[in-house]
């Protein structure tokens, strides 16, 4: 044999090893390929529940605002990290996921732009359900009530001064031009006609001490056994209170042209603001729970409502965490269930 032959019998015997290396990598990595292909790709996220705050742990203690969410979601799910975000996301097999955001405006909108702008989800079909305990005023709501908002209007942004400083009785506010695109939202009716239509005769839990504390109040609305509702919640990050600062809410949700004001929360409108630059508000829903009046009683200072004494607290907290699942995870269920039908849009009620 030539030197030559020698050295084509030589490389095609070396070419049959490489090869069948090459066929062996390729037949063993490709099921991994696939895996990680599949790990890749990023959940579609049928409805999303923003949660502010957990007291403890996400189950098994004293319930916050997550709670009862993640117990009848994601007790099996795992926690998916998410950079920028207060708390990881949790999904489940069906396309719920659900992550506690923070209180206040910076604090939850933050992680909501966090999670909305992460590659690991697909919000492109989403709904929102913004979730929450919250305050009212006891002419218009009561404790352990649930309210779906029809408008969400910023409590801050625009012009004040001291009361002093102003003609006894007037208004202390003054909107600002320039904030017309985001201190207000009016969150899509039909979609609100679909909430209230699935969840309006939810049972409601409620208890001896809300009862009892709801009779210290004069208003027929305050002495109102829990129900499901709608209204304008107002986003203040200032947790204001008494019957000035409520009077004032009232004005300024009047004053932009939205329905009557009844639920104070710290969160709602910065988060819609968040969604509405990625997705728009058609999907946008938000359900708050009342658990304390936005001012004392008749027979009490605001600093003493603010500040109560020891027995003397509203009681009805474990009960209206609970009333917001219930009526909340109406909608979601029916949106889940009837995807085909949602997927694309609100169906007309």
């Amino acid at each position: 044999m030539s030197s030559s032959k020698s050295s084509l019998f030589a490389a095609r015997w070396l070419a049959v090893p490489a090869a069948a290396l090459l066929f062996t990598a390729c037949a063993s990595t490709s099921p991994a390929t696939v895996t990680a292909s599949a790990a890749a790709a990023p959940v579609k996220v049928k409805v999303f529940v923003a949660a502010m705050f957990e007291i403890g742990k996400n189950t098994g203690d004293r319930a916050g605002e997550f709670q009862h969410w993640y117990e009848r979601y994601w007790k099996d799910a795992r926690p998916i990290a998410v950079p920028g975000a207060l708390q990881p996301v949790y999904c489940n097999a069906d396309g719920v996921c659900g992550s506690v955001l923070g209180m206040g405006k910076v604090n939850s909108s933050s992680s909501m732009q966090a999670i909305l702008l992460n590659p690991q989800f697909d919000f492109s079909q989403s709904y929102y359900v913004i979730s929450g305990v919250a305050g009212t005023p006891p002419s218009r709501g009561t404790i352990g009530e649930v309210s779906w908002a029809t408008w969400l209007v910023d409590y801050d942004l625009g012009h004040r001064w001291a009361p002093e400083e102003n003609k006894p009785g007037e208004p202390t506010f003054m909107p600002r031009k320039g904030y017309e695109e985001y201190r207000r939202f009016r969150l899509n009716p039909d979609l609100v006609s679909w909430a209230m239509k699935l969840s309006a005769d939810t049972p409601l839990k409620d208890s001896e001490a809300a009862r009892k504390y709801r009779l210290r109040y004069p208003d027929a609305a305050a002495r109102r056994a829990p129900f499901v509702g709608t209204g304008t919640h107002m986003t203040g990050d200032t947790f204001f209170h008494g019957p000035g600062m409520s009077k004032q809410a009232q004005y300024i949700a009047k004053l932009y042209g939205a329905d009557d004001y009844v639920i104070t929360e710290m969160e709602a409108a910065a988060i819609t603001l968040v969604i509405k630059r990625t997705h728009g508000t058609d999907r946008v829903m938000s359900l708050r729970g009342a658990v304390n009046f936005d001012q004392g009683n008749p027979k009490e200072s605001t600093l003493q409502h603010l500040d109560p004494a020891p027995g003397e607290t509203a009681g009805g907290f474990a009960e209206t965490v609970e009333n917001i699942e219930l009526v909340g995870s109406r909608v979601v269920d029916h949106i889940v269930a009837n995807w085909s039908k949602w997927s694309g849009g609100v169906p007309k009620p």
